[in-house]
């Protein structure tokens, strides 16, 4: 097998055999295969595509370069979501120890920011003491004791697609569907879950622009997921306006517990609620009442044991950015867009976010929403609270949000687009 002939197949659109992938995978792994080669073959994929058995056995080459976890010794069933990345997205801090509270298990494998999209991560390490960093053992000793844990992946799991994330994020080849398909698959059946349920965001603020390219991403990983024996489920869910009132680390910790609490925006707790109850059915616990665990107090008293046993504190303060500059509206009216990309390029550049993935990031950075679309707005009134400690960043936010909102005369009608915008299964 040589890699120039691997190349060769897919860049002439051809098929490659699982022979092929097998050895692809395992040769770039340990370092046969070299990055530009790598990268070529890459961008004949992204240009050229795979077929289903293709990604089933590209994924399946990826998991079998590194470890598999096992949760059969715990007495919960399993329950994993993932999110393909979004501006204001931090359901997963909710919708864990929610989900927890109602009796599954939820091995929630997180990741960080980069560029606009915000990380659970980053988010969670505004919490002063917490780790993302467990080990197994750790790991399986806070999900048996709390019911729930958000951790980083550990270096064992999936190797390949880690090194081949990181060159496809350097290559303009992270857009592969295939690819983005497998890297997220791959970790999460090597995970061990035993149920999935994936938030495939489409809008300007997500990876996917359109709804034929999100559904397509979706069928593809709910095509792998039942081709590996995990049962696997899709919400193809609205981003085109950010989540919520907060773009940010800390701001959106703060945010989620308001939700655990029982209040928080209406679209957080719609979209926590609707893939609480996928999960929970994926997990064969079909009688639970997601809603009640909100209001009773249980998901939160599964927030405190969860943040203390991963070394956090759950009555800290957050920190809170120094400096704040407020955009207010030129007039008076409907506010009837608020752009989701524009408002995670503004969070990032203010240092909530990272343009390489060894960048710091400051917890507090970020941008609070006094408006939303469909809201009516007078002339002065506070749009957006930029939060940074280094005030010399507000001009380069500002200019993200030159032309993030659209202002309509008052009266005018307003139509939301769906927070869930289609389920595949």
């Amino acid at each position: 097998m040589d890699v120039i002939s691997v190349i060769r197949t897919k860049r002439d659109r051809g098929e490659l055999s699982p022979e092929q992938i097998d050895w692809v995978i395992d040769a770039y792994t340990r370092g046969e295969v070299a990055d530009e080669q790598m990268s070529a073959l890459a961008m004949a994929i992204l240009l050229n595509g795979m077929n289903r058995a293709e990604i089933a056995r590209w994924t399946a080459a990826m998991i079998a370069s590194g470890e598999r976890m096992d949760f059969s010794a715990l007495s919960r069933p399993t329950a994993d979501k993932h999110s393909t990345g979004g501006v204001g997205d931090k359901i997963t801090l909710p919708l864990a120890p929610l989900v927890a509270a109602c009796g599954a298990a939820v091995p929630q494998l997180s990741g960080r920011g980069l560029g606009h999209t915000g990380g659970t991560l980053d988010k969670l390490e505004a919490i002063p003491g917490w780790r993302a960093l467990l080990s197994n053992a750790e790991m399986l000793d806070v999900l048996d004791s709390t019911g729930a844990v958000i951790c980083a992946a550990g270096d064992g799991l999936a190797p390949a697609d880690r090194k081949l994330y990181a060159l496809r994020d350097v290559t303009g080849t992270v857009e592969a569907i295939p690819l983005i398909a497998s890297s997220i698959m791959s970790k999460k059946i090597a995970e061990g879950t035993g149920s999935l349920v994936l938030d495939v965001k489409v809008g300007s603020g997500a990876f996917m622009k359109t709804v034929e390219d999100a559904r397509e991403l979706a069928a593809t990983m709910v095509g792998l997921g039942t081709d590996h024996g995990v049962r696997t489920v899709a919400l193809l869910t609205d981003m085109s306006t950010p989540l919520g009132r907060t773009a940010g680390n800390a701001l959106e910790v703060r945010e989620s517990v308001e939700v655990l609490a029982g209040g928080g925006p209406a679209d957080v707790v719609e979209l926590t609620l609707a893939l609480a109850r996928e999960m929970l059915d994926a997990a064969g616990l079909t009688d639970a009442d997601p809603a009640k665990a909100l209001a009773d107090g249980s998901a939160m008293d599964v927030w405190r044991r969860m943040i203390s046993a991963q070394g956090g504190d759950p009555d800290a303060k957050l920190p809170v950015a120094r400096e704040q500059h407020v955009v207010t509206a030129p007039a008076s009216g409907v506010l009837t867009r608020l752009d989701a990309y524009g408002v995670g390029v503004a969070a990032w550049r203010l240092g909530a976010g990272r343009a390489r993935k060894e960048d710091p990031v400051q917890a507090g950075a970020g941008v609070e929403l006094h408006a939303k679309p469909g809201d009516a707005v007078t002339a002065g009134q506070p749009l957006l609270t930029l939060h940074t400690d280094t005030p010399e960043k507000f001009d380069y936010a500002l200019q993200a949000l030159a032309d993030t909102y659209d202002l309509a005369p008052a009266g005018t009608a307003y139509e939301a687009t769906p927070v869930v915008r289609e389920r595949i299964a």
